[in-house]
């Protein structure tokens, strides 16, 4: 399992927020091409993300995970499960 976590450390007090996670499990596929299932927890906090309450689920297929970067795997989960609009361009 991958986990993503977002966090912010500020820069004022030093503390560490956690703001968001979220886990990608590899689900099936062969050597080169695998699925994936994304799923993001619901919270804003490192104690509500601990219950691992499921927020919202999506599913990336046939990903060529030896030739891309992890960072492809993650933009692809992010737009599995919504939140990134592809009609839109992104400035």
């Amino acid at each position: 399992m991958i986990v993503v976590r977002v966090e912010l450390h500020s820069a004022v007090t030093r503390q560490v927020t956690e703001l968001a996670r979220m886990h990608i499990c590899n689900v099936g596929g062969g050597e080169d091409l695998r699925d994936y299932e994304a799923t993001t927890l619901r919270g804003r906090s490192r104690e509500s993300l601990d219950r691992r309450t499921v927020h919202r689920r999506g599913k990336v297929e046939k990903h060529p995970a030896k030739r891309l970067h992890i960072w492809h795997l993650v933009g692809k989960a992010l737009v599995a499960i919504g939140y990134v609009d592809t009609r839109q361009r992104l400035l």
